[in-house]
């Protein structure tokens, strides 16, 4: 699959966040979008999952064979570990996953259960969200993205709240079950993006002048 965003801009009431960025993510690849604060790189991950538009410029979404995805269907190649998303805090650990289910296919040869387990929260299998830690939530949210079958994957500052061990946890998911996506991580943490061999440093966009 292919990302491609042709001279993209976006701008919050009179301030222009990023613009003129010409830039093509494509499967085979992870990336890492890096630059200040206010820089853009949460926008710029919200814009590719299609949750929001650009000001001006294009976004186009690619399938292998280079057919165009529309935009209202994008969803179904994405798949999104970001602060902005909530979990259903009503539901226990394994209703979640099966709630997420009912709108995105898992890996396959996984049950609800082995997803627990290998995050370390089987034990905790049916405990309502709302009485989840914040490292506790950040390690299901994880897990819902990258165990997700879309091809791509997003991920914004996914080491946050984690400990040590959530952040070991964190690479060896990645290791072992997304390395075959076209993976986008929007962080200046380098622990949380080092298997990147991309970056895009959105600061360099950075210019009130252009338009």
């Amino acid at each position: 699959m292919q990302i491609q965003l042709t001279a993209a801009a976006k701008r919050f009431n009179k301030e222009w966040i990023f613009s003129q960025l010409n830039f093509s993510f494509s499967t085979g690849h992870h990336y890492a979008l890096i630059g200040n604060n206010g820089s853009g790189k949460s926008t710029l991950l919200q814009i590719i999952a299609g949750y929001i538009g650009l000001t001006k410029g294009e976004i186009n979404w690619l399938t292998a064979d280079g057919q165009t995805i529309d935009s209202t269907k994008i969803y179904q190649q994405i798949s999104n570990a970001s602060p902005y998303l909530e979990l259903v805090e009503e539901l226990t650990a394994l209703e979640q996953i099966d709630f997420h289910q009912q709108f995105k296919a898992i890996q396959p040869g996984l049950k609800p259960i082995e997803i627990l387990e290998k995050i370390g929260l089987h034990k905790a299998a049916d405990k309502q969200i709302r009485n989840f830690s914040s490292g506790m939530k950040q390690r299901l949210k994880l897990a819902l993205a990258i165990f997700d079958q879309a091809p791509i994957l997003l991920l914004d500052e996914p080491c946050s709240n984690l400990d040590q061990e959530g952040i070991q946890t964190y690479h060896h998911l990645m290791q072992n079950y997304a390395m075959h996506k076209l993976v986008i991580v929007a962080s200046n943490d380098t622990q949380e993006y080092h298997f990147c061999d991309q970056q895009l440093s959105l600061s360099d966009f950075k210019n009130d002048s252009v338009f």
